[in-house]
């Protein structure tokens, strides 16, 4: 097989894989740019909408909190209490996370100070929650993610094929050139490509890791099998009869002797009497928001299960945490975030530039084109 009918095949298998998911990579790059600073966004609607928190010396621990949302909640059987973020900043809320029966997520915020519950919301409700169905899934449940998931992986085709396309390969400059004053069907190709290129490493690795997560019981074997990593074992609790669970206070206090010098940035709750208690933690090292350590514990010994410390995880572990930096550009701090913002609009400028170049080119070859070239001539 020659290069010309390589070039072609690879042409067409990015031009049609372009017209088949070009319009929900669009809808998934837009809502990324948004979700880039989510947490910022969220942070500041959360004060606007239950107010400044003023902060004080003392700080009430995350086992009065938790004990303040169960008594508040304790008549919902439905509502399970499944996640506890403590305090960001000191003028933070605990924001505790309850599931219920029907799939559902209810977020309360508890001033850290005083123990006063200051809101509650349903998370899928708010801006964030339907931006993030819409990025993940298009609003359409495990269908929706999996047309996602598939539309990600598409993308990575993409990315190959717009690399091996790209006319930079036989003269770099070219590659990087838009001729503004040229016709208008030349800056466009020119935006096309130089679009592709600068954007080409970052939409490979947004839209592998997005394959990842949403075929993610697929996908997480598959990286520990190919980093030849095992599994970490299933923990379990194993329950003492007549003894009830482990306090709070001290498990974190053990949590915190077995990660010296980790900070617990937020506390998984036991849903069944033989699941472990998961703290996670960030060590000062770590550039994730929440941190990627974490400790486990039996919740009725204390004892510790496991600790897994991010700065020395085994290779699969370490993949599968670099996915959320990768993703969403957290990786440089503000700089690449603020780059992931514009990385997500270039979904939208490759699809229109790729649909004129097409059209441009369906028009060259149909009949009434070659008319209106031959009277133009």
């Amino acid at each position: 097989m020659n290069r010309k009918k390589i070039h072609d095949i690879v042409f067409y298998l990015h031009q049609y894989i372009g017209f088949i998911v070009g319009l929900v990579l669009v809808i998934v790059g837009l809502t990324g740019s948004l979700l880039v600073f989510e947490q910022d966004f969220d942070r500041f609607m959360i004060t606007q909408q239950y107010g400044q928190i003023t902060p004080q010396q003392v700080q009430l621990s995350p086992e009065s909190v938790l004990n303040t949302i169960e008594a508040k909640y304790a008549a919902r059987s439905d509502l399970h209490l499944f996640r506890i973020y403590l305090p960001d900043t000191s003028s933070s809320p605990y924001v505790g996370q309850l599931s219920s029966t029907d799939e559902q997520r209810i977020e309360v915020f508890v001033n850290p100070y005083t123990g006063k519950i200051i809101g509650e919301r349903a998370s899928d409700n708010t801006l964030i929650g339907i931006l993030l169905k819409l990025h993940y899934s298009l609003m359409a449940g495990e269908t929706g993610t999996m047309f996602v998931g598939i539309a990600a992986f598409l993308m990575c085709i993409l990315t190959i094929t717009g690399l091996v396309l790209w006319p930079g390969w036989r003269k770099l400059i070219t590659g990087f050139k838009i001729k503004f004053d040229a016709h208008p069907k030349r800056v466009n190709f020119d935006i096309h490509k130089v679009a592709g290129i600068v954007s080409v490493v970052f939409l490979f690795f947004t839209g592998f890791t997005g394959f990842c997560w949403n075929f993610y019981d697929l996908t997480e074997p598959i990286i520990y099998a190919v980093t030849f990593t095992p599994k970490p074992s299933e923990l379990v609790s194993r329950p003492i009869p007549g003894k009830s669970a482990f306090g709070l206070t001290e498990q974190l206090k053990i949590a915190d002797a077995a990660l010296p010098g980790a900070v617990t940035k937020s506390i998984y709750l036991p849903g069944k009497p033989e699941d472990a208690l998961q703290i996670r933690m960030k060590l000062p090292q770590e550039s994730s928001d929440y941190g990627d350590s974490n400790v486990y514990l039996d919740q009725y010994s204390g004892k510790v299960l496991r600790v897994d410390n991010a700065l020395k995880m085994p290779l699969g572990d370490r993949v599968l945490n670099s996915f959320t930096p990768l993703h969403y550009g957290t990786f440089g701090g503000l700089p690449t975030r603020i780059l992931y913002m514009f990385v997500g609009l270039t979904p939208l400028i490759l699809f229109v530039t790729g649909f004129v170049m097409w059209k441009h080119r369906y028009r060259t070859k149909s009949p009434t084109g070659f008319i209106k070239r031959s009277v133009l001539k």
